[in-house]
């Protein structure tokens, strides 16, 4: 099909079903290029299931998805836009998907793993402290955790939307499913929330360090600071709200809630350790698969500067460094970490970093295979997280 080509179709005619058949093999081969496998917009494609369609494509090299350079839009032409389901329906549902990108999916997923994983921790070393009843304010707390980490990359989002029209045409303000002014309402809200619930339920030094986590949220994506233009503060304010605050805001606060003082112990000590140094990593690759919107907007990383294979080999020795620190301290700490544990895993995820390193090597660093070197990063980050409270 030419790049510019529409076509009508009839369901009854022959015609519909080659185009149909077609546009389902395109589509079981298209991978976007995102961090964190995101929805398809539902302004690019509908999941209706209406009785005509009209397809046009505009592709690039073998009909895949990719940016600017190749895209597939699906429109219905029905009169109504889904079969058996209200205007309404039809409303809030494209609405809840476009919240749903817009917070960033992946990320909520490290923050929750994160919490439990510390709350976890907290309660295995108390276990005579535990009461189900504080359940709730655990659960408040990761409400409010949630709330926070929808506000910085929402804020981050509204500030970026030329960068992500080329680097992220899938989230929803960039790809038009999210007016600029409903983001606003939505980050506001998150930011007035979160701060509510953690002072009616943390006291004073917590809501501080909620606070200092919204501010360098702020000045990482908000003119005229904008710190995430210069790459060494970038990435000090990622490290420091992923790795730093999160590990030890979450102990601290569950230590208060079973009536003890904080005391740093030798297991979370290490977490938070292996992932300040963890979201360093992750701050140096997120830029990868966003060279090109990087440079055309004048962002300086160290992506741009260096090149994307060179930062590749700095973000997986990073991490070879970390996995071998891990494995080193349960073998000469045997008396505080489980060695039969610690030592496996890490070696085992060290291997498979140095397998995907490999991958992306082979595959010459294209975007779809930097995007999915990206996303197994974060896939250790979750694996360590869910061993922690084994360790």
């Amino acid at each position: 099909m030419a790049p510019s080509h529409q076509a009508s179709l009839c369901p009854s005619s022959p015609q519909f079903a080659a185009a149909t058949g077609l546009s389902i093999s395109i589509a079981s081969r298209i991978r976007l290029d995102c961090h964190a496998h995101p929805t398809l917009p539902l302004s690019i494609l509908r999941a209706s299931s209406p009785p005509i369609y009209r397809l046009r494509s505009i592709s690039g090299s073998h009909g895949r998805f990719r940016g600017r350079s190749s895209r597939l839009f699906i429109s219905a032409c029905s009169k109504s836009d889904a079969v058996g389901s209200s205007p309404l329906t039809s409303k809030l549902s494209e609405f809840r998907d476009s919240c749903w990108r817009f917070l960033r999916p992946h990320t909520i997923r490290g923050t929750t793993l994160g919490s439990i994983a510390l709350v976890s921790k907290a309660l295995i070393e108390n276990p005579n402290l535990i009461n189900w009843w504080l359940t709730f304010k655990a659960l408040y707390g990761l409400a409010a955790l949630i709330c926070g980490n929808g506000y910085i990359v929402g804020i981050n989002q509204i500030y970026d939307i030329g960068i992500d029209k080329v680097n992220k045409p899938y989230l929803p303000i960039a790809a038009g499913d999210l007016s600029v002014q409903s983001a606003w309402i939505l980050v506001i809200s998150f930011a007035a929330a979160g701060l509510m619930i953690v002072a009616w339920n943390f006291g004073p030094f917590i809501t501080c360090l909620y606070c200092l986590g919204l501010f360098l949220g702020t000045i990482y994506s908000v003119p005229p600071f904008r710190l995430k233009r210069y790459p060494v503060p970038a990435f000090l304010i990622i490290a420091t709200v992923r790795g730093f605050l999160l590990n030890f805001g979450v102990y601290y606060a569950t230590r208060a809630a079973l009536g003890l003082t904080f005391k740093w112990s030798s297991p979370v000590t290490f977490i938070t350790t292996f992932v300040t140094v963890f979201a360093l990593v992750i701050a140096i690759t997120k830029d990868l698969p966003d060279v090109e919107g990087d440079r055309k907007f004048q962002i300086s990383t160290l992506a741009t500067k260096l090149g994307v294979r060179n930062i590749t080999f700095l973000g997986s020795s990073l991490l070879l460094v970390n996995y071998l620190g891990a494995i080193a301290a349960a073998i000469y700490m045997p008396q505080v970490f489980r060695r039969n544990v610690m030592v496996p895993t890490h070696a085992l995820l060290a291997f498979g970093l140095i397998f995907q390193t490999w991958i992306l090597e082979k595959a010459k660093y294209t975007k779809e295979a930097i995007s999915q070197f990206y996303r197994f990063i974060w896939n250790l980050f979750y694996a360590e997280y869910i061993i922690f409270p084994f360790i």
